[in-house]
């Protein structure tokens, strides 16, 4: 037996004790564990799942079904409005793409009365000659044609931007030449409406070639526009089924012109402000009064207005005179109020004073300021007051004078403003910081500049040598020659400045970013703004770090996209002002008198109703695809010219690259095998809108270069400029090496030592120590290291686009397709 005193103890288990895995059930909760939880409570809901799965079910189809039907009434509505009586008249815009087509012959056969229609009022279009407005009573619809100048293709642009429809005139044979596509490209880029392909001279083929004629335009117009149906346009018949087509056809949307109200300029007139209000001097501006029909949305006059190719300006009152073209001319009709009150708006039959009224006037305090830079305080970022120690010290610098040499009879307080010699080299030091930008981009043109200025100097006729040999050559020649010809014509100073960018372009592509150190100063010193990083990807830059004095005059948003959603939402949902398919006239004060010059020029006008916050300025970015037809290579800080939207101007763009992360690396070319952002200061523009990018020859042709949309306004978009600084390895030691060619005194190795390396076949190091004084060091690296392999370090600095902003564009002169830069395909970059 055993006694009381020696109880048996239990099993304690090991440490080598099988612990099973608790069994994975899934994130659903048990029933019992839910009852548990409940503890007795029963749930409100009375209705089981079937009945509930049912009830939304059906919820979600009657949704379904309601918003089918809002948006089929929405179009309906939208298309018999077009033209309509209660609408803006069918704005129809004629353009020729072949220079052997004669654009004429089409408007004149529209406009006959055999087509069905009856011309109203000619030159309803000021500023477009060829232009008449037409009412079509068996179709109840009205139109208005006009033939734009198709070789200034800013008036091109401009009437395509308000035009409902187009009508493309085609060669019966070559379909358009290389402008036409040229046209076609930037009429594409920017948004093209509603179109329909026209051809002439088809009747006048055989039978016989009538079938292949149009086949084979047909295979050509494939191209452009899939699935275009052809129109041939040679008899009455022909312009009434042309007319029944646009009349029916369906509207393409366009959304950077149908969230903003805008009209064609049919009338205009302009008033020189008088000399009494400002004391007897001329002012320069007048009141420059605009008729046309407001299309978009309703149109307010408390808002600003932007005149194509002139700049923002205010609106004083809207009038409404009689409609010019009324589909009915003996019953008056009366519009549809809007809030402000009960407006009549008269077809016609009515005296023309007592018909005119004033819709609304400007309230002052409502109106939109044209504010579009932010006041500049200096004193904003002051934080601190100097203390009681530092007053004295200054009070006793003043009282201590300064002994120099002054012209007699000058005053102390003369005395202060002449600087000594030690001074003025102080600022020029400070100037000489200032333009570190400037002196960065001579340094990366090139791997070597002196060899590359040696080359170009050689390719534009170097030597003295060479030219006493080529004088030589040139008098026992033949100067009667094709090639002496052909060398007249040709710009031995643009061959030369256009041979240096393409070789600045490739040895980019060849060695992207890398730079070498200058021999004649420390690197720590040329590179005192550049940063290393240990991941371009993770590591944190402080976007409001050092900003540049140019982002005090700019705005910024709190959250960009909310407020483009809510400015859109509320400019959908306005009902005041003067609604669409009025005809109304705009008085717009403080126009310079160029706007009426340009008119009676002949070139159309086009007014837009802007958004908020779309007359300030701020950082915008856009991204650009650059177009197939252009090879010259498009340098980074290179001005061109912008169209976004219903604005042109010109800039100086820094180019980067499209990625999601939160810093993006700075482009030195624009690329052509991946889109690229632009980013430039300028006007606020709410997307979306088309953006085309034109860069100016010396002779004043515009050349497209790039075509994409806006993207968005951000200023704390980090763009940063990488350098890479090489050496090479000639002692190694497995992991270790040697490097030079690096850097040339110890003092730069000392200051960038915990910067890390990598090199060309993907090692990654860092500097161990520096050895001697010639700029040799020890570096120590992840793997082996090979002899043939290259040691970098990146570096980083942030960029910011240049204040260039200029809303004056010169008028382009007629296209000519440019022969680009030739250069021989074995061409060795050394």
């Amino acid at each position: 037996m055993v006694s009381g005193a020696e109880q048996q103890q239990g099993h304690r288990a090991g440490v080598y004790k099988q612990k099973n895995k608790g069994h994975k059930h899934g994130k659903h909760r048990t029933k019992g564990e839910i009852e548990r939880e409940n503890k007795g409570r029963v749930s409100v809901t009375a209705l089981t799942k079937k009945q509930r799965k049912e009830a939304r079910k059906m919820d979600k189809r009657h949704k379904a079904n309601q918003l089918r039907r809002n948006k089929k009434d929405l179009v309906l509505t939208e298309k018999r409005r077009l033209g309509s009586r209660d609408g803006p008249p069918h704005l129809v815009a004629v353009v020729a793409l072949h220079a052997g087509v004669d654009a004429e012959a089409v408007t004149r056969l529209l406009r006959c009365e055999e087509a069905g229609g009856l011309v109203r009022e000619e030159n309803s279009v000021c500023g477009v000659s060829d232009s008449f407005g037409l009412v079509m009573p068996r179709f109840k619809q009205r139109f208005t044609f006009l033939r734009p100048d198709t070789a200034d293709m800013h008036s091109l642009l401009d009437v395509v931007k308000v035009a409902d429809s187009l009508v493309f005139v085609l060669d019966s044979t070559e379909g358009w030449d290389s402008y036409g596509d040229y046209c076609l490209s930037c009429l594409f880029a920017q948004g093209l409406p509603a179109h329909a392909l026209v051809c002439q001279g088809v009747s006048d083929l055989a039978v016989k070639k009538r079938v292949d004629s149009r086949r084979a335009l047909a295979k050509i117009s494939e191209i452009r526009f899939p699935g275009a149906r052809l129109f041939p346009l040679d008899s009455d018949q022909d312009a009434t089924l042309m007319l029944r087509h646009l009349g029916a056809q369906r509207q393409r949307r366009l959304g950077f012109r149908s969230r903003r109200p805008h009209l064609l300029a049919q009338q205009v007139s302009y008033t020189p402000n008088s000399s009494e209000g400002s004391g007897g001097a001329p002012t320069g501006l007048g009141t420059l009064c605009v008729s046309g029909y407001v299309r978009g949305c309703p149109l307010q006059v408390d808002r600003l207005v932007h005149i194509s190719g002139f700049g923002d300006f205010l609106l004083s009152q809207i009038d409404a005179p009689i409609d010019p073209l009324p589909l009915n001319s003996m019953t008056p009709h009366t519009a549809k109020p809007g809030k402000e009150g009960n407006v009549d708006m008269q077809d016609g039959g009515v005296d023309e004073v007592a018909s005119v009224r004033v819709l609304m006037k400007a309230d002052p305090a409502r109106r939109e300021s044209l504010q579009a830079e932010a006041e500049v305080d200096p004193m904003d970022g002051e934080q601190t007051w100097p203390t009681d120690t530092e007053l004295l010290e200054a009070e006793e610098a003043r009282k201590s004078k300064r002994v120099m040499k002054v012209p007699k009879g000058t005053s102390d307080y003369q005395a202060t403003w002449i600087v000594d010699e030690e001074d003025e080299n102080g600022e020029e030091d400070e100037e000489s910081t200032d333009d570190e930008d400037d002196e960065d981009s001579i340094m990366e043109e090139s791997i070597d500049g002196e060899d590359l200025d040696s080359q170009v100097d050689a390719a534009s006729g170097g030597g003295s040598d060479e030219e006493d040999e080529e004088e030589e050559l040139n008098s026992t020649s033949d100067k009667g020659g094709a090639d002496q010809r052909y060398d007249e014509h040709m710009d031995e100073a643009e061959e030369g400045e256009g041979l240096k960018r393409y070789r600045e372009a490739r040895a980019n592509e060849m060695f992207p970013d890398e730079v070498d150190t200058p021999l004649d100063q420390s690197a720590k010193n040329r590179f005192q703004r550049y940063r290393g990083l240990k991941s371009f990807r993770s590591s944190p830059w402080d976007p409001m770090e050092n900003l540049p004095a140019d982002y005090s005059r700019i705005f910024q948003f709190q959250s960009f996209e909310r407020t483009r959603r809510r400015v859109l939402a509320e400019a959908a949902q306005e009902e005041e002002g003067a609604m669409v398919g009025w005809y109304v006239t705009l008085h717009v004060v403080d126009v310079p008198p160029t706007v009426m010059e340009s008119v009676q020029a002949g070139r159309p006008l086009v007014l837009v109703s802007l958004l908020p916050h779309e007359q300030k300025m701020s950082v915008m970015h856009m991204l650009v695809r650059r177009h197939p037809s252009n090879t010259d290579p498009i340098k980074s800080k290179e001005e061109l010219v912008f169209h976004c939207g219903f604005r042109r101007f010109r800039a100086c763009p820094i180019f980067s690259q499209h990625t999601s992360a939160d810093k993006h690396k700075l482009e030195r070319f624009l690329r052509a095998d991946a889109p690229t952002v632009v980013s430039v200061y300028a006007p606020i523009t709410f997307p979306t809108a088309g953006v085309l990018l034109f860069k100016q020859r010396e002779d004043g042709v515009q050349d497209l270069v790039g075509t994409g949309s806006l993207l968005s306004c951000d200023p704390q978009r980090v763009v940063l400029k990488r350098i890479v600084l090489s050496g090479h390895p000639f002692k190694i030691n497995r992991r270790s090496a040697v490097c030079r060619y690096m850097f040339f005194n110890r003092d730069d190795i000392l200051w960038f030592k915990p910067v890390e390396l990598r090199t060309k076949w993907g090692r990654r190091g860092h500097i161990k120590e520096a050895l001697g004084t010639h700029g040799h060091m020890k570096c120590v690296f992840d793997s082996q290291m090979r002899s043939q392999d290259t040691v970098m370090m990146n570096l980083y600095k942030r960029v910011y686009p240049r204040w260039t902003y200029d809303p004056y564009v010169p008028l382009p002169l007629p296209w000519v397709k440019g022969e680009g830069t030739q250069v021989p395909d074995d061409f060795d970059m050394e």
